[in-house]
């Protein structure tokens, strides 16, 4: 990264890079979705617009397992994975040691093709997904890193985020996460085919306004961590105390000490349990 792209990435919490892919890397990418679109799987209507009135709109399409095609049709995606674009600028946004949390996913979309809530904005504060700056060095725990198949122009839709956001310390207003009253402050970045957009996933406020071009949308987002950062993938599967540390050290543990002895997993969404102290003194688990 050189010295204007560190100041812009500090600055809004977002940064893209122009023209990375040349017109046959687009062509070999866009052609393996093409040939597999049995793998695309549409979610039902209004499933992230969630209580949002701007956003709503038809299922979100979506396809996975893009490094697991058959050859050559995975090799797009797994360039992708290691480009010496991607390589040089995550070394200096999460450090180096970086790592693929989950992903890459397909996200897709025609006219109409809902949006979804913006989230993000590093609060609470999650310090797995958290953006910090010190000694001339920026860490952020989460990146995630999108590539464009097809032009995204001004008013298209796809990708927005609330610049600056990941700066903020206070809470979201109600109306910027439904974007039924975004107060000016949610921008869509007009991108190229063959750019890439960085984000501060989870750090920052972003989310997806509804498409409204003719033209398809085709963006594939890989979801990088720092090396210490553990938020999805097999993480979740892994995470069992039984499955970490194994069923013959864990056996007969009580509920609170099985607690301490889950897998680092942050993405849990309340399923892991957390332990508090009463006024007793008794630890206990805390719901």
């Amino acid at each position: 990264m050189n010295a204007e792209e560190r100041y812009l990435w500090d600055l809004t919490g977002y940064l893209v890079a122009r023209r990375v892919l040349a017109s046959g890397e687009l062509l070999a990418a866009n052609e393996a979705i093409d040939l597999h679109q049995d793998r695309m799987r549409i979610a039902d209507d209004n499933l992230g617009a969630g209580d949002s009135h701007s956003l709503r709109g038809t299922g979100r399409p979506t396809m996975h397992g893009l490094l697991e095609m058959e050859r050559p049709h995975c090799e797009p995606f797994r360039r992708m994975l290691v480009h010496p674009a991607v390589v040089s600028r995550l070394n200096a946004m999460c450090g180096s040691g970086f790592r693929l949390d989950h992903g890459p996913l397909l996200i897709a979309g025609v006219k109409g093709t809902e949006g979804l809530t913006m989230h993000g904005s590093g609060e609470p504060h999650r310090p797995q997904v958290a953006y910090n700056h010190q000694n001339g060095q920026s860490y952020c725990g989460g990146v995630t890193v999108s590539w464009q198949l097809a032009d995204v122009n001004p008013g298209d839709g796809g990708f927005v985020c609330v610049p600056g956001s990941h700066k903020s310390g206070y809470q979201m207003p109600p109306g910027v996460r439904t974007c039924d009253d975004d107060m000016g402050t949610v921008v869509q970045p007009a991108l190229g085919a063959g750019d890439v957009l960085f984000f501060m996933d989870g750090a920052q406020t972003h989310g997806t306004r509804p498409w409204q071009s003719q033209r398809p949308r085709r963006s594939i987002l890989f979801k990088y961590a720092a090396r210490s950062c553990v938020r999805g993938g097999p993480a979740q599967d892994l995470a069992s105390p039984e499955i970490y540390w194994g069923e013959d050290v864990v056996a007969e543990m009580t509920d609170e000490q099985r607690a301490v002895m889950f897998g680092p997993y942050s993405n849990h969404r309340g399923e892991v349990p957390f332990l508090a102290v009463d006024d007793s003194g008794n630890v206990r688990i805390e719901r």
